[in-house]
């Protein structure tokens, strides 16, 4: 069936691989504050601290993950071959970050339940989980902007990625925390937020020079007239954000709260900015410089029945990501198990 007169074989994988990517950057910016939050917790003032710190991902880790689940899942059966050879390439840190998840999963519910005195391994266990896998993410996403090339000057630029989107995932964390947080849990967060925001600044500065540089399609892509004019709001936009961050900081803690959420949402939007930037640079390929997304996909007749499940599914997963965030809203309180 044709769509605004393009063939399936052309509308179907751009479908796919926009809803590929809406599950990627949802996943990026929710599970991100989760796994920032578990990378702070090792910086909390005591025990009490930390309880109200994984209190306030409790309702929402698990939601959070499931984009991941469901982008991988959109990756295998409507592109199977850029699923072959991006996880053959990334075999490693995949590994490392599926086992960061199980970590965070498991130490997540025993740290409840477990005897005081083993609190303190399932709080190590906790943090470890949550570097081990952003960690992962990061030397992903530097290869896979450096064409999934394995050097010693890729691995470098991708070791440098995971340690800025290691700050930047502790960044967005804290102002996790400034929204749900109160009292002294809330002004640690703030000073958090202050002393990683640089993390945020270099990761996106990084991946930005960076992919330029690495194709000649991309230069021309962002630096030729007229799409320069085209795509200056997204830098502009980016500046505007970190500079409205770093006012909201002085207002933080403030009279009513008024200014708590200003912080998360301006974090989300950069996170989102970055996002698009390098969604543009990169597309027709799903697989940098190697294969395009309709090189890559499957049959239109395979992608049309995929369509018809992915339509059931994945407004089912927003809806209920989005009941348990309205659910769920204000302040956080103490997580208890009855």
């Amino acid at each position: 069936m044709e769509l605004f007169g393009y063939a399936p074989d052309i509308w179907l994988p751009f479908v796919f691989a926009g809803l590929m990517g809406f599950s990627i950057l949802l996943y990026v910016v929710l599970d991100g504050y989760d796994l920032g939050v578990g990378i702070l917790t090792p910086l909390a003032d005591d025990d009490a601290q930390k309880d109200m710190m994984v209190a306030s991902i409790g309702p929402f880790w698990d939601a959070n993950e499931t984009w991941l689940v469901l982008a991988v899942g959109l990756l295998l059966v409507a592109f199977p071959a850029a699923h072959g050879l991006i996880l053959t390439t990334l075999y490693l840190p995949v590994f490392i970050l599926l086992v960061g998840l199980i970590l965070r999963g498991v130490s997540f519910e025993f740290r409840v339940k477990a005897r005081a005195k083993y609190k303190g391994l399932w709080n190590a266990l906790f943090f470890t989980g949550s570097l081990m896998a952003t960690l992962a993410q990061g030397f992903m996403l530097g290869l896979y902007v450096m064409g999934l090339d394995l050097t010693w000057g890729t691995v470098l630029f991708a070791t440098l990625c995971a340690l800025a989107l290691t700050v930047g995932y502790a960044f967005i964390g804290a102002t996790w925390l400034i929204l749900k947080g109160e009292a002294e849990l809330q002004v640690n967060a703030i000073r958090w937020a202050k002393n990683c925001i640089w993390g945020l600044v270099v990761g996106i500065g990084a991946i930005s020079l960076a992919s330029p540089l690495v194709s000649d399609r991309i230069w021309e892509k962002w630096f030729s007239l007229p799409s320069m004019l085209y795509l200056s709001p997204l830098p502009i936009l980016s500046l505007a954000g970190l500079w409205l961050l770093w006012r909201s900081f002085h207002h933080l803690p403030g009279e009513n709260d008024r200014w708590a959420w200003v912080p998360f949402v301006t974090a989300l939007a950069l996170f989102t900015l970055a996002f698009l930037g390098l969604a543009y640079s990169f597309y027709p390929y799903v697989v940098p410089e190697q294969l395009t997304i309709w090189e890559a996909a499957s049959s239109p007749d395979a992608l049309a029945i995929i369509l018809i499940g992915a339509a059931v599914v994945m407004p089912t997963i927003f809806a209920y990501t989005i009941l348990a965030y309205w659910i769920f809203r204000g302040k956080t309180k103490a997580l208890r198990y009855y």
